[in-house]
């Protein structure tokens, strides 16, 4: 039986669940992995539909609390494990930006970039919830450009959503590469905790490939 004080990761290789893992490893936190097989399905049955209904990960639950949504999950986690430091405490000046971007991830670059990778016309500016995606680009890397990290020289879970959203979306042509965005980037994927998740995550996903004749 799991642990009431661990943390339970739904969780599948090289989505987007490898940020929540990330994460977690960076609090330094005691977690559990359910792992599911996406190359087989196994995110649209229906016990883990029940979990969420929308057969996405990550997901989590710690206790009685059952967590979904990337934006969610990152509050959450880190201000359950403040030693780690990693969140601004609620009378921090900083706890407001920080709140700011984590919620711009969701809210305004996954559906910018989701348009552009469907290449669907955005809606007009009024409508949209990013406004247009060069300037929904712009506000970011003018942030970054600051540097070193989102919030300057503070390391917070902000940047473990961020580095490794860009990393990904810069890999796959969604968002160029622009200097702010790839000297952000490597710098959070080079921290330990991504190198032993990006290492477990190639492993896993063969041996998933490999269970449906992949």
């Amino acid at each position: 039986m799991t642990s009431p004080n661990r943390v339970t990761l739904f969780y599948s290789p090289q989505t987007r669940a490898t940020g929540a893992r990330v994460l977690l490893e960076e609090l330094g936190a005691p977690y559990d992995l359910h792992v599911l097989n996406m190359k087989a399905g196994e995110q649209r049955q229906p016990a883990y539909l029940a979990i969420n209904p929308l057969g996405k990960v990550p997901a989590i639950r710690y206790g009685d609390a059952l967590v979904t949504e990337q934006v969610a999950i990152t509050i959450f986690l880190a201000d359950l494990f403040p030693q780690a430091a990693l969140a601004p405490s609620l009378d921090d000046p900083l706890r407001g930006p920080y709140l700011r971007w984590i919620a711009y991830a969701g809210s305004s670059f996954e559906p910018a970039v989701v348009d552009r990778f469907m290449q669907r016309e955005p809606g007009p500016i009024a409508m949209s919830p990013y406004a247009d995606y060069d300037t929904m680009l712009g506000a970011l890397e003018a942030q970054l450009a600051r540097g070193p990290y989102l919030l300057g020289d503070r390391f917070t879970a902000a940047d473990v959503l961020w580095g490794i959203g860009l990393d990904w979306t810069m890999t796959f042509g969604l968002v160029p590469k622009k200097h702010a965005f790839v000297r952000f980037a490597e710098r959070v994927t080079s921290r330990p905790a991504f190198q032993r998740v990006s290492a477990a995550d190639a492993e896993m996903a063969a041996q998933h490939a490999a269970a449906v004749g992949g």
